[in-house]
């Protein structure tokens, strides 16, 4: 499914230097930041079909209620599967990096 290919795999052909490691460093901060935004994005919209739930004198919002429930679900799992996929990825980097090292000791 191409539609769910967020990342991909390289590998590293050259000797990680710090600077490498500094940018994974930051490339899994930024994973982090963007998990917690997924999370706050589907936080407001649990909140958002919470309070349109509670509007009784507006029936019709009921559908919207569902639809931003829904979405609220479906923006928490894309968010959790962005994270591993991104995570995995930056470990396979993390012991390819480590193994070559090991080998040129």
């Amino acid at each position: 499914m191409k539609l769910l290919q967020f990342g991909r795999d390289f590998d590293p052909d050259q000797q990680v230097i710090l600077r490498d490691y500094l940018a994974i460093e930051r490339t899994r901060l930024a994973n982090e930041r963007t998990l917690l935004s997924y999370v706050r994005s589907s936080l407001y919209l649990l909140l958002g079909s919470i309070a349109f739930f509670q509007l009784k004198e507006f029936t019709n919002f009921k559908y919207l209620a569902l639809t931003a429930l829904v979405f609220s679900v479906i923006f928490f799992i894309i968010g959790l599967y962005r994270f591993t996929l991104l995570k995995r990825s930056l470990k396979k980097l993390y012991y390819k990096a480590e193994e070559k090292e090991y080998e040129k000791s």
